[in-house]
């Protein structure tokens, strides 16, 4: 298996080199799963009844299950004595389950993971998980209900494609955010502005959405992640307040693109992140040129090369404040009322990190009508 990863890493390298698009059934793949998986990590390899996993010092990661007839699937907390944190890539592919039970240890789910489980219908994301990778439960065309955790989880592209639970969404609204975090944009129409309390876009976010024209990502957002933009024909102008980076062919073949306005905290541009662009477009970069000398990007780039470049020293980075989200989480939800409860009963080691964002009858302190406003808030979500 090592040996294959290995060959999968350098063959992907040779590919990208060579200057061509790495591609299946027309899409990119993403970049990330190939570094993470091809980490060269000491493990065993294992199985009990249910499936076959790698074992680590002090984790387990589920590699297959042993069966996919099962009508429901319980995953343990705990084999061979380690807690279960990560479910692998492919590992629960076209499962017939109806009903699927993750642990309470677990803080990543694999891409593939559980696509094409046509017969799942409801999913309760435990609150210890962390990242949902790209195409985990896509094609799960039962899936009508996701019970998110009540805190940021990071998606990736196409996580949950071609389920129920995605069509309604999209039909309250074509920008999908749960907690703080963009999952899907697909289906947006012209001017698209995020809201400020997002703290995370996913990748492909937008990813070959010809109707989408013109997009402001707020400052919270600091990663502009892979293939978000890839193939918008039809967009023009993009505002990334507070990137420090782009992801690879994060605008390629966007041919439209003329406009776009950069954070001066940006660090880093992936040397594909504007492949195969044949636009000319002006980039007003929020710092001095010395600044924009500094960050690390393609030196033979022809997008960059083209572009016109306008230094703006004078602007002020925004500080986007959520109201009522004292934590500073990104979002406003109990985990706030909890913390000014406890704040306001002077319990032990209660902390505020933005106790302005609390102080919703603005009269400059925090009281108890506070609090009734933050709870009516949350109530109301």
């Amino acid at each position: 298996m090592k040996r294959f990863l290995k060959c999968t890493a350098f063959l992907t390298a040779t590919v990208l080199m060579a200057g061509m698009s790495l591609s299946v059934a027309n899409e990119v793949l993403p970049g990330i799963p190939l570094a993470a998986y091809a980490a060269d990590e000491s493990y065993q390899e294992g199985s009990d009844s249910l499936c076959h996993y790698k074992k680590y010092s002090d984790h387990i990661e589920i590699s297959s299950f042993k069966s996919t007839d099962m009508d429901s699937l319980t995953i343990p907390d705990t084999i061979d004595g380690l807690p279960v944190t990560t479910i692998g890539i492919y590992a629960g592919q076209i499962c017939k389950m109806k009903t699927l039970t993750l642990p309470d240890t677990l803080k990543e789910i694999g891409p593939y993971c559980f696509s094409n489980c046509p017969n799942l219908t409801a999913l309760t994301i435990p609150d210890s998980v962390e990242k949902i990778s790209f195409r985990a439960f896509e094609d799960c065309t039962s899936l009508e209900t996701i019970n998110f955790p009540d805190h940021l989880v990071k998606t990736g592209s196409f996580t949950f494609e071609n389920t129920p639970w995605l069509s309604a969404q999209r039909k309250k609204d074509p920008l999908v955010i749960v907690n703080g975090g963009v999952i899907d944009g697909r289906t947006c129409t012209g001017d698209v502005v995020i809201p400020s309390g997002v703290k995370y876009v996913a990748s492909g976010t937008f990813s070959r959405n010809e109707k989408i024209t013109s997009c402001v990502i707020p400052s919270g957002v600091s990663e502009i992640s892979d293939d978000m933009f890839f193939y918008c024909s039809n967009l023009t102008s993009v505002e990334l307040k507070g990137c420090t980076s782009l992801g690879i062919m994060t605008f390629s073949y966007c041919n439209k693109l003329t406009e776009i306005k950069l954070s001066g905290k940006l660090k880093k541009i992936d040397g594909y992140a504007f492949s195969d662009n044949s636009a000319t477009a002006t980039i007003t970069f929020r710092a001095s040129e010395s600044t924009w000398n500094a960050v690390e990007k393609p030196s033979n780039d022809p997008f960059l090369q083209r572009a016109h470049m306008v230094f703006d020293e004078s602007y002020q980075e925004e500080d986007d404040e959520v109201i009522g989200d004292i934590n500073k989480d990104g979002v406003c939800d109990k985990k706030d009322a909890v913390l000014l409860r406890d704040w306001l009963a002077a319990e032990p080691d209660t902390v505020l990190a933005d106790w302005k964002a609390g102080d919703l009858d603005k009269d400059g302190k925090l009281t108890g009508s506070d609090l009734t406003l933050l709870k009516r808030i949350v109530l109301k979500k």
